[in-house]
């Protein structure tokens, strides 16, 4: 059995870790699930025979004297791996971690836009945290290509081993190994600083003296990107802290309340379409609030802020973000409160939303489903439409009640109106009617005059003929 076919029988099989040990076959873990491989169980003998030829002799060396060693090994064509060999009830055993050549962006990971800020940051520390296997070195990789490919900086990494092979872009990258290319993460700390640094990558902070260094790093003007082996933003504060002698602690809190940028928790949960894996992101950004919460050391309260801060800082819990994966259809609510650190806490905040599990009506939105502040801006506009109908529905009622009033006034107007022209028309009767009778007096006078201005004349036609001067001569 060679290591070369089992390799490759790990990418075909797209398993993401492969482990060797003595009288058992080959263990690959596929989807957080170790199945064995279809092949006889492994002697001691084939384990040595496999992974030796594999070592330098300095690490042959250290695999003798210390008993363990890590190491990169790269399969042209195939893909490239992390191993690690240790001894097991005195024979030898190896873990192997596969890590492909080329990797997907962060879009392709479906992560939160917000994490995209983290590289815009001139200084400072950004600490990349979560169990084994949830994909930190891949998001931290994932980072160092985007600042790699949009920035002109220099980025220097100090990784056990290394990794992802990142190459220059518009910015330079130079990767260093532990113990090719320095002697510890300490002692190539301090000689980083004199590389013309812009972007400085510690592959683990697993000692006070390193992380003591990194955060005078950050003092000093760098960025700083790291990673942790713990389960939240909290939990990773705590940590470090309390790696420091406890009369350094205040100390500490201190630098860290002013250098600390932000955290990103990550866990891998199984997608409930089993097309595999997806991230539950945790997401910390040190606003002045979680800055002073952490130098009085009050820690507890700092789940509770970012909670608090979705909609502004666009921050989110672990809990908001295993919500958002499941209202978005992405894992169920069993696997959701399966992979929550608070479970009841988590089924209360699935009963505040008034979605479905399959969040319809979302499905056309360009969002990470892992992204809680795109729910939180999905109920805000749901709240903001609810409160429009609610305007616009007192508004046409108030319309309405105007329109009734002043259709009550027409009414009356009309009645009024008809009154008038009632009272208007007997006035023309009236008036039509006096207007006759006058003609009719005028007419009767007018002929009385007439026959008067006759009688006249006849009268003065008499006395002339008489000869007599009366009256009616003059």
């Amino acid at each position: 059995m060679e290591i070369k076919n089992l390799l490759r029988t790990m990418v075909e099989c797209q398993a993401s870790d492969m482990h060797l040990k003595a009288m058992r076959p080959p263990l690959l873990r596929i989807d957080k699930k170790l199945i064995p491989n279809e092949s006889t169980p492994l002697s001691p003998d084939d384990i040595r025979r496999m992974l030796v030829p594999l070592l330098t002799e300095k690490q042959k060396v250290r695999l003798e004297e210390e008993l363990w060693v890590d190491l990169a090994y790269s399969l042209p064509g195939v893909s490239r791996f992390r191993l690690s060999i240790t001894h097991q009830r005195g024979t030898l055993a190896a873990a192997f971690r596969r890590i492909p050549f080329e990797f997907p962006s962060l879009d392709d990971w479906d992560l939160p836009e917000v994490i995209k800020d983290f590289i815009e940051f001139q200084s400072g520390l950004v600490l990349i945290t979560g169990p084994t296997g949830s994909g930190k070195s891949s998001t931290l990789a994932g980072l160092l290509h985007l600042i790699l490919r949009t920035q002109p900086l220099h980025v220097v990494t100090i990784e056990d081993p290394i990794e992802f092979l990142l190459q220059d872009d518009v910015g330079a990258i130079s990767q260093r190994e532990l113990g090719t290319d320095t002697l510890s993460f300490h002692d190539a700390l301090r000689n980083v600083l004199r590389q013309d640094p812009d972007v400085i990558v510690i592959g683990e902070m697993r000692d006070p003296e390193t992380m003591a260094t990194a955060i005078t790093a950050a003092e000093t003007g760098h960025l700083i990107f790291s990673t942790l082996h713990t389960n939240g933003a909290a939990q990773t504060i705590d940590r470090i802290v309390d790696a420091f002698p406890s009369g350094q602690h205040t100390q500490i809190r201190t630098q860290l309340s002013q250098v600390l940028k932000g955290i990103v928790s990550l866990k891998l949960v199984k997608r409930c379409d089993g097309s595999g894996l997806t991230a539950a992101v945790e997401i910390l950004k040190n606003s002045p609030r979680i800055s002073k919460l952490i130098n009085d050391g009050n820690t507890a309260e700092i789940e509770v802020e970012m909670e608090n801060s979705v909609a502004f800082y666009k921050m989110q819990t672990m809990n908001q973000s295993l919500t958002a994966l499941t209202l978005n259809g992405v894992i169920s609510v069993q696997e959701a409160t399966t992979a929550s650190y608070k479970p009841d806490e988590l089924e209360r905040e699935l009963r505040k939303f008034l979605f479905a599990s399959q969040a319809e009506g979302s499905g056309g939105l360009e969002m990470s489903k892992a992204d809680f502040s795109k729910i939180m801006e999905l109920k805000e506009v749901q709240r903001s439409y609810d409160e429009s109908q609610e305007r616009h529905a007192s508004e046409l009622a108030e319309k309405d009640r105007i329109i009734q009033g002043m259709q009550s006034d027409l009414q009356a107007q009309e009645g009024r109106t008809r009154e008038l022209s009632t009272v208007a028309q007997t006035a023309q009767d009236c008036i039509e009617r006096a207007r006759r009778e006058t003609e009719s007096v005028k007419q009767d006078l007018e002929a009385k005059v007439k026959q008067l201005q006759a009688r006249v004349k006849e009268l003065s036609a008499t006395e002339a003929q008489s000869g007599k001067r009366g009256f009616f001569s003059r």
